[in-house]
């Protein structure tokens, strides 16, 4: 792991994320790219072109004014910081910009159901989640050690959650963390008998990993609903981290479909990690 972005809006959530991001260099020499983004069209339609364009150019002078502030934090010291500052609030160019630096994770700060103040309102945290092919990890709190010892990787065992599941693996490598591999069984139509499940598990791991060494690690929770056996389950196991799949622009894939991934990212106290499919 090298470069993290950091999306800030100056407020105390984003200083979590920050703070979590230093942490994060704590364990892997990595470069935090902190990204603030401004909506500058407002300006250029609310103002004659001339006015307008001097009230941009003041409002980026402010804008690097507060973030070279914002950045003077003493858990950032030593630590390599590169301020970036966009012109717009559109979330999908967040995935453009991890690309064209090569991001390994983005960090957010997360009220919860509200989001980020002013920058991350309602639901655009999981905009930024289901546009990104980078990996991301949202906190609600601050957090004091990133030392997670517990991921719950919750999943439903299909064959197109692997690359996901290789990912999520690869990424968390340098936590040597235990992974459970966490299937919730409905009871609807597609409730599952546990031959069924230990199916299911078995081709998984065979597929993805060429055995089932892992399958000892592997855990069938029933309850009423994907939120509520995830919750149930990583509070019985301890877990410090919850890791889920995402599916493009839909959501979270089959299991974690419509408004589940963002009850479970709105709803957890606990740290959640998204890894794109």
């Amino acid at each position: 792991m090298k470069k993290i972005i950091v999306p800030i809006d100056f407020s105390q959530h984003s200083e979590y994320a920050l703070k979590s991001a230093a942490l994060l260099s704590k364990k892997t020499e990595v470069t935090i790219y902190a990204l603030h983004m401004l909506d500058l069209q407002q300006v250029n339609f609310a103002q004659s072109p001339g006015y307008s364009q001097e009230n941009a150019v003041f409002l980026l002078k402010l804008a690097e004014k507060r973030i070279k502030k914002f950045l003077q934090k003493d858990f950032l010291e030593g630590i390599k910081v590169v301020p970036i500052i966009k012109h717009y609030k559109i979330f999908s160019e967040i995935n453009e910009i991890a690309k064209e630096i090569g991001a390994d994770f983005i960090i957010m700060g997360s009220h919860g159901a509200s989001g980020l103040k002013e920058f991350f309102m309602g639901s655009n945290t999981e905009k930024v989640i289901r546009y990104s092919d980078t990996p991301v990890l949202v906190v609600k709190d601050e957090i004091h050690d990133i030392n997670f010892t517990d991921v719950v990787f919750a999943t439903d065992f299909s064959e197109e959650s692997i690359p996901a599941y290789k990912r999520m693996l690869s990424s968390l490598e340098f936590l040597n963390a235990r992974k459970h591999l966490l299937f919730i069984n409905l009871p609807s139509e597609k409730f599952k008998t546990t031959p069924e499940m230990d199916y299911l598990a078995t081709n998984f791991l065979m597929q993805a990993e060429g055995n089932i060494d892992r399958l000892i690690n592997v855990n069938f929770v029933c309850a009423k609903s994907i939120e509520e056996g995830v919750f149930t389950f990583s509070n019985a196991v301890g877990a410090d981290l919850i890791s889920l799949v995402t599916h493009a622009r839909k959501g979270l894939s089959h299991v974690f479909s419509g408004s589940i991934s963002e009850d479970i990212s709105n709803h957890s106290a606990l740290p959640i990690i998204t890894f794109k499919i």
